[in-house]
């Protein structure tokens, strides 16, 4: 059985998958869940260790499409149904469904997971799925759905000991200003504490939104950084290792990878208090806000009091909270449970 891995936003650079954002790098992973899957694209060509295949290319008698495109894998299926043969394509959902707004996206999106089999990047997102199915198709094919999941997780190993550093750094944890992660509230509560007590500010972004009005205005702050993405994990994890805290201002979230990142090298994480983040949580986690002013209170306290913080958390869960994250957040269980997902749908490899 042969895998080929379908995302619309992937690019080949200098021989490998190009980007920062979250789709890139999923589909990096699962080219090593898949180590001799093929990436769809619109010309034929070798890259580094896989190779680029347009769809009509495939054969559908023995390749999987992992299709993270999910509203067009009726159209996957017809264009690889023109060859005869049974196609066998895969949904892989690892966005919120809450940006599918209009009808017939949330039509499609519901009439995809019923007729193909689904996985999911965490329960959450497993459970909108089956709502959604539910609610937009008929009974006949709703009850026949496969939906899976697992929780991403985070590579572990890239982790690095903690620089605490000598002004609490506060970490933007999103790579887009987009409205669904609020980012004017973020603005609002960082400049209040700012006033009360010395923080510097980062904000890494994702190239089309360095230019925004608001990354402009944060950019502007003697005490807010404001750059592109890092080049490599290392570095990425390398700067996490010196955030003291970060404050989550999103309506809704299909994980939350970026904040587990950031809690397992030690930052403070500040959440509003939304299913969401109590998804990613322990019962009971003290820094869920209810409001803006909630939220620079916690927010304040995390940055002067870290270290109690802290505390506050090992104590939550009767030992080590970040030892509880990796127990909960490690990508080997995603990886091990998708490729599992893949071969019991679709036999053994």
């Amino acid at each position: 059985m042969a895998v080929a891995v379908k995302y619309a936003g992937s690019f080949v650079e200098d021989g490998h998958v190009g980007g920062h954002d979250a789709g890139a790098t999923l589909v990096r992973r699962l080219m090593r869940v898949f180590p001799e899957a093929k990436l769809v694209g619109g010309r034929a060509r070798h890259a580094e260790g896989f190779d680029v295949v347009p769809l009509e290319y495939l054969d559908p008698s023995d390749t999987v499409v992992i299709n993270m495109d999910v509203v067009d894998s009726m159209a996957v299926w017809r264009t690889l149904a023109v060859g005869g043969g049974e196609p066998r394509v895969m949904n892989f959902v690892w966005w919120n469904t809450s940006q599918f707004t209009h009808p017939v996206q949330r039509a499609s999106l519901a009439l995809s997971c019923a007729l193909f089999p689904t996985f999911a990047n965490s329960q959450r997102t497993a459970t909108e799925v089956r709502e959604i199915v539910a609610q937009l198709t008929v009974p006949q094919l709703a009850e026949k759905s496969r939906i899976a999941w697992a929780n991403l997780g985070i590579r572990l190993e890239h982790v690095q000991p903690r620089e605490e550093p000598t002004v609490p750094i506060v970490l933007y944890p999103a790579i887009y200003l987009s409205d669904r992660k609020q980012p004017q509230v973020f603005l609002d509560v960082v400049e209040r504490v700012h006033r009360r007590t010395p923080i510097n500010v980062e904000a890494r972004l994702h190239e089309s939104h360095l230019i925004s009005e608001k990354a402009m205005r944060l950019s502007r702050k003697d005490w807010a950084w404001v750059g592109p993405l890092t080049a490599t994990r290392e570095d990425y994890y390398h700067h996490l290792a010196r955030t003291t805290a970060f404050l989550a201002t999103a309506v809704e979230e299909s994980y939350g990878l970026e904040y587990v990142e950031a809690m397992v090298a030690g930052a403070v994480g500040v959440f509003p208090d939304r299913p969401w983040a109590r998804a990613l949580l322990p019962e009971g986690y003290p820094f869920l806000y209810t409001d803006v002013a909630h939220a620079e209170e916690l927010l304040f306290r995390a940055v002067t009091d870290t270290a109690a913080c802290r505390a506050e958390l090992n104590t939550l869960v009767g030992g080590d909270f970040v030892a509880w994250l990796r127990t909960r957040h490690d990508d080997s269980r995603f990886e091990q449970q998708i490729a599992d997902a893949v071969h019991g749908w679709f036999g053994e490899g």
